[in-house]
Formats: C-alpha cells, structure tokens, sequence
C-alpha cells in the first residue's frame, strides 16, 4: 500500500481513557479529541483510572502528565503502564518535565507527544497514532538488548553508591548489581583490610530458579572468607589473582588455573569463565581490592566491554574510599566531641559538658518528680602540693583524685571538673540525705588514697539538693556555699547546703 493510500486509511474504531487530575484539561481533550474514540472515559485519579480500567479495559490509554507529581506519582503511574501488558500507552509529556519518559518506558511500551500543544495539533497526533494503530518499535537487536543491559548495570552500580557509609553494604549492592550485566552468574567483592590482607567483603548469585552458579558459594571454594593472600589458590583463582597482582585476570577456561579441584568445582556450578578486576587504589600502591564475575559461558570481550569494566573497578574503589572518608568522619567527630566534653587530664566531664549535663537531669527530675543531688569538692591545699611537689604531682593527684571518684560512683552519675582542683558530682534519683552519704564516702576513699609523690590529700565537699523550683545556678549557688562551709569547719569534711 502507498504512502497515499496509508494516510486516507480509516482507523478502526478505539475506545480510550484519559487521565489528568485537572478537570478543565479533561473537558479540553474531550472537546479536542473525543470525536476520535469510540467511547472516550476520562479519569481525575490514578486509583479511578486503574478501577475503570479493571470494570471495562480501554483499547488506547492516554496519560497527561501535566500537574502529577514524580516524586509522588511516578510509582502509581508506572504501575498502571505495567498492567497494560503492552496494550497502547500515549503519554502527553510537559517539556520541561521529560525524566517522566524513561522511568514509566521500564514498565512497559509506550508512545509519547511533548507539550505544550494547541488543541489542533493535539489533535493531529492523537489522530495520526490512531490511523498508524500505534505500531511498536521493532524488537531490538541483540547488541541494542547488550547495551541496554549493560547501562542498566551502570544504573544499579551507581545507586549502590547510596549505601557507600558502610563497605559492606554498598558491596553487596555492587555485587546484585553486576549480575545484570550480560551471562554473569555470579558476583563477587574482595578487599584489602586493615593489616594488609584480603577478605570476601560480599558476594551474589543469580536466583536458583535461573541456570549458572548453582549454589555456588565462594567460602567453600575458597576454603577461607579472609587472610586470602595466604590461600593456595591465590596464584590461580582470578578474584585473588587480581587483587594480589593489580592486574586483570581472565580465566576462560577453568583448566588453565592449574589446579583440578578448582577446575572441577567451578564447572560442577556452571561457571565457564572467571574474570579478576582490580580495584584501584586512590593513590599508588597495592590496590584496594578486586572484583570478580563468573560468567556462565566462555565469550570474548570487545574494547568497549573491557573499558566499561574498568570504569566498574573505578565505581567501586570510589565507593570504598567514599567508606572510607565516612569511616574517619565519623572517628574524627567521636575525636572533636571527646576534646569538647572531657577533660583532658583527668578525663571527666569538662565545666561545659557538666553543665549541659545538669540542665538535663533538672528537667528529667521535675518531669518524673524524682530527687536529683549536687556533689561539690576540691581538694584541700592543692596550692601547697604544687608548690613543694611541683606540677607533674599536682597533675597526678588530680587524676587519682578522679579515678577514686569515678570507681565510687554509679553508672548514672557525672563526674565533672569544675574548675583547677574543683569538681562536682551530678546524682540523679538521689535525697540529701543520700547525697551526703555518697559524700562522705568519697572522702574517706580519697583520703585513704595513695598519691605517688606527696602520699595523701584530703577534700571537703558540700552536698544540696534540687528544689521544686530552683534553677541550676540556684543549686550552683548553694552546694558552693555549703563547700565554703566546710573549708571553714577545718577542711576534709561535709557540708549540707541550706535550703
């Protein structure tokens, strides 16, 4: 038939379902291209549009995009083009909006017009689909199905990335990742750890329900999950090869590792071919690891193939140094919280930390109407022990000081130092009474406690409790007062604070 003859074709008549959320855009396309359909159905809803399409199927679904939200509807709206089973999709797609387009093309064969469209030429496309009976692309060729495959890895090995704050995960992610790429049947991550030595980080095997790698698992074959650099087979199993070697290592047929019993396990799984990628370093050296894929059947490789591995090794050293980084982040924070909260010599809490600290245990105590005491020392003449004894002395006898302290106390209590030789102890769900018997059990560990340099020190300390509206200055306040008591009252004894 001539082109001529095609276009005056009078399409057989299509019943069609429109959905937009916008009513004025539905009653638009009806007065535009209802004529066309025989029966045209609009839907203001996704879940309205899939329930009409259960009572009554339609033979060309149109989707208008404008006003729906990826990020909210894209899930449901690809649903809906998967239950399509290939039946017709026309999708009016915003110009500005076109990364609808490959997310709802995964779920299934669609035809596609961009907007905006005068209502004419919304016409003129509906209509020309329609006479054309919305033929499908022709099947792929097996190199277009191959690059599909293989930027559908890409796709997958990057969003492992998202899990690159732990290596393992982000390994296991890269490893279901690989075995979408063409006749793999099993993927595998090896990487250098500390202490210079390999380990299996994780490994993946197609479903058993799919030929290849048959309950295949890398421990077994292996003998060992780590110190692999130590392994027999290190000289013949490509994933250790790579990884001890720095180079690639491409096993296409089991025998020619040299070793039977290896030979005859990988076949026994279905494995052909073995391919060790190095994972490179980030600066020279050994690298940081390898990857390795077992293919199902023995092929050759062309150049793209082989650089698209690379950049594969490349992806996944990123992601371990991106582990990495996260990995000293998170000690070097845990390092800067540590200088900002203890004391560097004794290592209590510090002046700051304690009373932030404090402010906490105030609100916990008012909101579960629980007592909370304040503990106040300091170290009686710590003046005179710097002095004849020097500072080194000084610093030993705080430090005793604050281990006899720590080791009294109970795991709900905060030791903090307050100031040069001062220091307090913050006692939740303690009276006063309890408070003073915490103190004076403190000082007579103290004072029994043997100092290296000057023998013994003693403390005077001052004890009060919260009240029902005091403050944390209030308190402050208080439990100082009553220590100036007790350095008064002849030092190396308890002071309860006045209410």
């Amino acid at each position: 038939m001539s082109q001529q003859e095609g276009a005056h074709t009078q399409p057989e008549p299509v019943s069609g379902l429109y959905l937009n959320p916008v009513g004025q855009r539905r009653i638009d396309f009806q007065q535009a291209c209802g004529a066309l359909f025989d029966g045209l159905r609009v839907a203001g809803g996704i879940e309205e549009a899939g329930a009409m399409l259960d009572a009554d199927t339609a033979d060309v679904l149109v989707l208008d995009l404008e006003r729906f939200e990826p990020g909210i509807d894209l899930p449901l709206l690809a649903d809906l083009v998967a239950r399509r089973n290939g039946a017709p999709v026309l999708v009016l797609c915003p110009f500005t909006n076109a990364r609808w387009l490959p997310s709802l093309m995964a779920h299934g064969p669609l035809q596609y017009v961009i907007g905006p469209l005068t209502p004419e030429q919304l016409r003129e496309e509906v209509a020309a689909r329609l006479r054309a009976g919305f033929a499908t692309a022709g099947a792929a060729t097996p190199v277009e199905e191959e690059l599909a495959a293989l930027l559908g890895v890409r796709s997958d090995a990057q969003q492992a990335l998202a899990e690159a704050d732990d290596s393992i995960r982000f390994a296991e992610r890269l490893c279901v990742a690989l075995l979408g790429w063409p006749g793999v049947v099993h993927a595998s991550m090896f990487q250098l750890r500390e202490g210079k030595d390999l380990r299996l980080e994780a490994q993946s095997s197609q479903p058993a329900f799919l030929p290849g790698a048959r309950g295949l698992d890398l421990l077994a074959v292996l003998g060992r999950g780590e110190r692999l650099l130590q392994s027999p087979l290190r000289h013949a199993f490509p994933g250790l090869l790579a990884a001890a070697s720095g180079e690639t290592a491409l096993l296409d047929a089991p025998d020619k590792a040299g070793e039977a019993e290896l030979a005859a396990t990988l076949r026994a799984h279905g494995v052909a071919m073995v391919l060790g990628l190095p994972i490179p370093a980030s600066g020279p050296g050994a690298p940081r690891g390898a990857l390795c894929l077992m293919f199902g059947e023995r092929r050759a490789f062309s150049h793209a193939q082989l650089a698209a591995f690379d950049d594969l090794a490349q992806l996944a050293a990123f992601g371990l140094r991106m582990a990495e980084l996260m990995r000293e982040s998170e000690e070097l924070l845990g390092r800067v919280t540590q200088l900002a909260t203890l004391d560097a010599l004794t290592g209590v809490a510090n002046r700051r930390h304690g009373e932030f600290l404090m402010e906490q245990e105030i609100r916990r105590a008012r909101r579960y109407r629980v007592p909370l005491a304040l503990i106040a020392f300091d170290i009686d003449r710590f003046r005179n022990i710097n002095d004849s004894f020097g500072h080194p002395v000084g610093d030993v006898a705080l430090r005793t000081v604050a281990d006899t302290a720590r080791a009294l106390l109970r795991s709900s209590d905060v030791l903090v130092r307050s100031g040069g030789e001062e220091f307090q102890v913050i006692a939740p769900h303690t009276s006063a009474i309890d408070g003073l018997k915490m103190a004076e059990k403190l000082r007579a560990a103290i004072e029994a406690a043997e100092i290296p340099g000057c023998d013994h020190v003693t403390i005077s300390l001052g004890v009060a409790q919260l009240g029902e509206t005091e403050s944390g200055d209030s308190l402050a306040v208080r439990v100082n007062a009553a220590l100036a008591r007790a350095k008064r009252a002849g030092r190396n004894c308890v002071e309860l604070a006045m209410q």
